[in-house]
């Protein structure tokens, strides 16, 4: 009997096609099953950095709103903190060197011409200046204003082009701060909206502002209708209003005091400043043009003579003398000419220990020069000259418009148009007052007479009441009130002109003239003086003033005296302020609006 197993049968191909199938089929499935499973991982992971990215976006955004609503204490504490973690990780938040290729303003200019959406990406670029506004719209791309050298222009810092990863990158610049100094280093172009912006590829914060800038703010409709009309109008030029009251920085104390904060949040500042040094720049070329040369003279002298004002006194250590501060240029630049400098000039500082208002200083800048073998015709032409082409090299016009009467007023025309007028200072005062003031004015009839005339006009002047300084207050409520444009007053008393020489052709007067714009004294020119006993006799005169009271009138200067004994020639010499002519060009009420750091009493 066998006892062997049978062995299977060999399976048809019919039943290997059906396990095969049955196969395919349960592969099919888990494959479906795993491409399932990784789209949920793909669709959650997109959700939770679609979440992280609104979340980041939403603390930059609250960042960025607490930075605008935190102390101001509590906001400098938190940067110092946050530079001080920077420093003990080893890194430098104050770098020594960023190479620079070219300026914000070079960069306007080459570049300002691109068309909407067009990128120059061949061309790197590096600039530096500092974040004055700051926006994002993501944890990938940042906006910025960066500003420098009086021009501004857009940064868009994109994630794609930074040498940064995301996270890094996002970190970095949730760091940056207004008014922090920065170099970036990127290609140009203009964004969709066709703002003229750099690409970075790097971006370093260079130095970090500790403090919190201030915010343009809206108080009025008034205000909002200003600030919009301020934006779309064309950029302020000289010549042309000024409204302060538009500006970011607004409050005046902070202003002059801070003007670092001025010149950096309020950039039409910026451009006032410009203005005064091409003011300077022309007058000095104008000078040097007709053969010139500019000298230095002392600041403190032995004697405050060449005005009359009340100077400043300080005492020398080492020489053991009371020294003043210089009131003038005009002596020590007379004595130049006097040794052969034919034409001499100075820019420099004067000191006047006296009252302070919107036009009056006691440091202010003189520009004093000196013509020999000229007279005061030449000068007034030559002056009408000077300013004349100021006005128009600077402004484009003969014409500008100024705040006279501050900016609560509507501003006034005044028009350099050559030739200004002339008037004759006693007699256009004795027409407009109707007056007859008698001939010796050093005599006390004449005094008496224009005392009473003071009274009669109710026309203040404090005592001592001299006749100089009677005078003085009647041409200014008579004449000087009615000089809005240029306007020479000519031919002054020998009283009120101890230096200026007499006028040939006019007994008891001088060969004077004294230039006023808006009502206020701009230049004082004369036919010098140079009789060396003449003027000795006028400096005693201007001592018997003294000895009244007037403080302000001329001491002698014998150094002076003795140098006349050598020889002045026929001179004629000007002095002008260059504080007061700035006003004019900037639409400055205020002086102080055209010094970078005026004096100021101190704060508590």
């Amino acid at each position: 009997m066998d006892s062997c197993v049978s062995e299977p049968e060999p399976a048809s191909s019919e039943t290997l096609s059906k396990k095969y199938c049955s196969s395919c089929a349960l592969l099919s499935v888990a494959l479906k099953r795993e491409r399932r499973a990784r789209e949920r991982q793909v669709r959650e992971e997109e959700k939770k950095r679609q979440v992280s990215t609104i979340r980041t976006s939403q603390n930059q955004r609250q960042q960025a709103a607490d930075d605008d609503t935190i102390d101001p204490t509590q906001y400098l504490r938190n940067r110092i903190k946050s530079l001080a973690l920077l420093k003990e990780s080893g890194f430098n938040p104050y770098p020594h060197k960023f190479v620079v290729s070219m300026s914000i303003t070079e960069f306007v200019a080459k570049f300002g011409s691109l068309s909407i959406g067009e990128h120059v990406e061949s061309t790197e670029i590096s600039l530096a200046g500092r974040i004055m506004n700051k926006r994002s719209s993501s944890s990938k791309l940042y906006f910025y204003d960066l500003q420098g050298n009086g021009a501004k222009i857009q940064v868009m810092t994109d994630a794609r082009h930074s040498n940064m990863d995301e996270n890094e990158f996002s970190n970095y610049h949730s760091g940056v701060k207004r008014g922090d100094i920065v170099g970036i280093s990127g290609f140009p172009g203009k964004s969709q909206r066709g703002e003229l912006s750099i690409f970075p590829k790097s971006f370093a914060v260079l130095t970090p502002c500790l403090h919190m800038l201030p915010r343009h703010t809206v108080t009025s409709n008034c205000d909002e209708a200003q600030s919009k009309k301020k934006t779309t109008d064309h950029l302020w030029t000289p010549g042309m209003t000024r409204n302060p009251e538009t500006y970011t920085l607004r409050d005046q104390e902070t202003r002059y005091r801070q003007r670092y904060l001025d010149l950096m949040l309020n950039p039409e500042v910026q451009k006032v400043f410009r203005t005064r040094a091409k003011i300077i720049s022309y007058y000095r070329n104008f000078l040097d043009n007709l053969g010139f040369i500019e000298v230095e003279t002392p600041v403190m002298t032995m004697t405050a003579g060449g005005a009359a004002a009340r100077p400043f006194i300080t005492h020398h250590n080492e020489l053991d003398m009371k020294l003043y501060m210089r009131i003038s240029l005009e002596l020590y630049l007379k004595k130049l000419v006097i040794g052969g400098l034919d034409r001499v000039y100075e820019i420099g500082k004067v000191f006047r220990n006296e009252g302070m208002d919107l036009t009056h200083l006691s440091e202010f800048t003189m520009c004093e020069f000196y013509m020999a073998y000229a007279d005061y015709n030449d000068l007034m032409d030559l002056t009408e000259k000077l300013l004349s082409g100021m006005v128009k090299e600077l402004t484009g016009s003969y014409k500008i418009k100024y705040h006279g009467n501050g900016f609560d007023s509507e501003p006034i025309e005044i028009d350099f148009t050559p030739p200004f007028r002339r008037m004759d200072l006693i007699e256009e005062l004795e027409s407009r007052a109707n007056l007859s003031i008698p001939k010796d004015l050093s005599s006390e009839p004449a005094n008496w007479y224009l005392l009473e005339a003071c009274e009669r006009f109710d026309v203040k002047c404090p005592p001592p009441h001299t006749t100089t300084r009677l005078l003085d207050k009647l041409v200014g409520h008579f004449l000087e009130e009615t000089c809005i444009n240029p306007t020479f007053i000519i031919n002054h008393p020998e009283t009120m002109s101890p230096l200026a020489k007499w006028h040939r052709s006019k007994p008891g007067l001088t060969e004077r003239f004294e230039l006023f714009v808006n009502k206020r004294e701009l230049c004082n020119a004369y036919t010098e003086l140079n009789d060396p006993e003449v003027q000795r006799q006028r400096f005693a005169e201007q001592l018997k003033d003294r000895q009244s009271g007037d403080d302000e009138a001329m001491v002698l200067d014998e150094s002076f005296c003795t140098a006349l004994e050598y020889g002045l020639p026929p001179t004629a010499g000007l002095g002008m302020g260059i504080d007061r002519l700035a006003m004019l060009l900037t639409d400055s009420p205020n002086a102080k609006e055209v010094l970078l750091f005026p004096a100021m009493k101190p704060q508590d």
